[in-house]
């Protein structure tokens, strides 16, 4: 079971000074938390991609090679690539010339995006929502497939017969589908055999069991090997040397952030302590804890959904550089080797 970060460049106010944070010295830290996430073990670094203030990841393949060249192991992976609203041509050829330049470690998650800015930022409407990704992401599987392409859809121009390069240095350069838990993904990622991420920031991991077992069914049907498909999820959390410190340092800007979200998506009430403890309960979407609570929920994680690959989405808010660094050494040098150890144990 592979473990990671996932982060979206959070640039939201600093929560020591109140100010706003520099989004040049967020991508600089980005660059040293990939440096370190490799020294420490761990799998994957995935940022995701946003077009507003509060986030500097607006385009992660930028972050992601700046750091490929200083490390050696750590594959380095969107989370997500907002494909409905990019071009699917360009989206290959930049992460095939980051999995040249970090030989063979590159990935795309492919996305339809919770947020939407950069619909009305690249000329596209809301109204082409779900017809804008699967005929981006048929084009992007094409290219990927072959060097040479012919092409002609509803959204983009025609092209005829065409090469595309670079080409990436894996055949094939992994996409991932990415999916908040809407069927239709998971249906669509199980056809076409291609590994899938589910975000699951709320409720409990188990309640997603159900779309689980429609992505396996629907790759089944569609003749693909049951064995050898991915299953990756993605959470808030943080891991700090007790679950007290842990919790006090990730509520504040967690709770910050997800009431601006939740102003702008008229959630109704305030995000609460009450709401964040319960979430931290051990069958509770958050992963925050000392590294043994952290690790014994995502060990139940495998157990419920058969994961293989489980990111922890360190910061939802502005939080000191360092605590942040300290949490992904504990995830890498504790919390990994106790996941892995209890996994072999059970078999799983």
């Amino acid at each position: 079971m592979e473990i990671g970060i996932s982060t979206f460049l959070e640039a939201t106010s600093d929560p020591v000074t109140g100010g706003p944070v520099n989004h040049a010295e967020r991508l600089r830290h980005a660059v040293e938390e990939i440096v370190l996430a490799d020294q420490v073990g761990l799998d994957v670094y995935g940022i995701g991609e946003h077009h507003r203030p509060d986030y500097a990841g607006s385009a992660p393949v930028v972050a992601l090679a700046a750091a490929a060249g200083l490390t050696k192991r750590i594959r380095l992976t969107s989370a997500v690539t907002v494909l409905s609203s990019d071009d699917p041509v360009r989206v290959y050829q930049s992460f095939a010339s980051l999995d040249g330049i970090s030989n063979g470690r590159a990935e795309i998650m492919a996305g339809r995006g919770s947020f939407i800015e950069s619909f009305p930022l690249f000329g596209y409407s809301l109204e082409d929502y779900d017809a804008l990704f699967e005929e981006k992401l048929e084009l992007l599987l094409a290219v990927r497939a072959s060097e040479k392409v012919s092409w002609r859809g509803g959204h983009r121009p025609a092209f005829q017969n065409i090469g595309i390069y670079p080409r990436a240095v894996q055949d094939p350069l992994p996409v991932w589908i990415a999916s908040g838990g809407n069927p239709e993904s998971a249906v669509r990622a199980g056809m076409l055999g291609l590994p899938i991420a589910f975000a699951i920031i709320g409720g409990m991991p188990e309640q997603f069991a159900p779309l689980v077992d429609l992505y396996k069914r629907a790759a089944v049907q569609a003749g693909h090997d049951p064995s050898k498909l991915q299953i990756a999820t993605h959470s808030h959390g943080f891991v700090a040397d007790t679950t007290d410190q842990a919790a006090d340092a990730f509520f504040q800007p967690t709770q910050a952030q997800m009431n601006v979200i939740g102003r702008e998506r008229s959630w109704g009430q305030p995000y609460s302590r009450a709401t964040f403890d319960a979430a931290r309960s051990l069958r509770g979407a958050l992963y925050v804890g000392d590294p043994e609570f952290v690790a014994e929920k995502i060990v139940l994680l495998r157990k419920n959904l058969g994961v293989t690959r489980f990111f922890l989405h360190v910061n939802v808010g502005t939080m000191p550089h360092r605590e942040v660094l300290h949490a992904i050494e504990l995830l890498g040098t504790k919390v990994a080797p106790i996941v892995r150890k209890e996994l072999a144990r059970l078999k799983l």
